[in-house]
């Protein structure tokens, strides 16, 4: 469920910085499906990647291959993202908060002694920064969904409306959270995520009790369609070329 959402979001034609896992999985997901001029853009350098499998990682051989063009990783950065010239990019999280702000850094509130130290920041802070909209793809827990950040690895809406105009931020920030529960958007007057759709079989209290904070739920509130069968064939035969590169 949560990868054929992640990969309905992409409108064909868009330029979309990918990450490896799930958002690899949406991204190709779409490109085979509903988006055949989705413009993959790795981290690695590879624009326009066509990969016909699931690569294993930024540098797995066949984004290269099938690349429009390799360029440098100072030059992603700094001529295709921070200029605001990729349309959407993928997040995760280790917490989000209720203005989808991602910590990504450390779990308690000491920096230089934290109760777990995460990987990082890595290129997210740019992504949440410059990227036209963000799709942040997270599992939905009270571990996760808390209601604030320890630490602010990647900035949502900051602390609400207005934010990320006084922090000069170019991106339009977090468009849509997918969780394993359903779909969170942000309110359009208080930038507050909001609960707008369901996956099937999920309800609004099983929503609520994985949030840490006090969930907002839309007046429309929809349930997220099924995936379709060709959706599901596709996804499988994508998954099974992982399988098979790695083994």
């Amino acid at each position: 469920m949560m990868t054929v959402a992640a990969a309905r979001q992409l409108r064909d034609g868009t330029a979309c910085f990918v990450g490896i896992g799930l958002p690899s999985t949406a991204a190709n997901l779409a490109r085979a499906t509903h988006a055949p001029n989705l413009v993959l853009i790795y981290e690695s350098g590879c624009l326009g990647a066509k990969p016909d499998r699931l690569p294993l990682s930024i540098g797995d051989g066949i984004l290269a291959d099938t690349a429009d063009a390799v360029v440098s990783v100072p030059e992603v950065f700094n001529y295709w993202l921070q200029p605001g010239r990729i349309d959407v990019g993928f997040l995760g999280a280790a917490q989000l908060d209720r203005y989808g702000n991602i910590n990504t850094t450390v779990i308690g509130g000491d920096y230089a002694d934290p109760k777990v130290r995460l990987p990082g920041a890595g290129g997210a802070p740019e992504i949440a920064a410059s990227c036209g909209e963000v799709v942040v793809v997270v599992r939905q827990s009270l571990r996760t969904f808390i209601d604030r950040v320890d630490f602010v690895t990647s900035v949502g809406y900051g602390r609400g409306p207005g934010d990320r105009e006084r922090l000069g931020l170019r991106g339009g920030g977090p468009r849509v959270v997918i969780t394993d529960l359903g779909i969170l958007e942000p309110d359009p007057k208080t930038c507050e995520l909001t609960l707008t759709r369901l996956h099937p079989g999920v309800t609004v209290e099983q929503a609520r009790a994985a949030t840490g904070w006090d969930l907002a739920v839309a007046g429309d509130l929809a349930a997220v369609d099924p995936p379709t069968e060709h959706e599901l064939t596709v996804l499988r035969a994508l998954e099974a070329t992982k399988e098979v590169a790695a083994g």
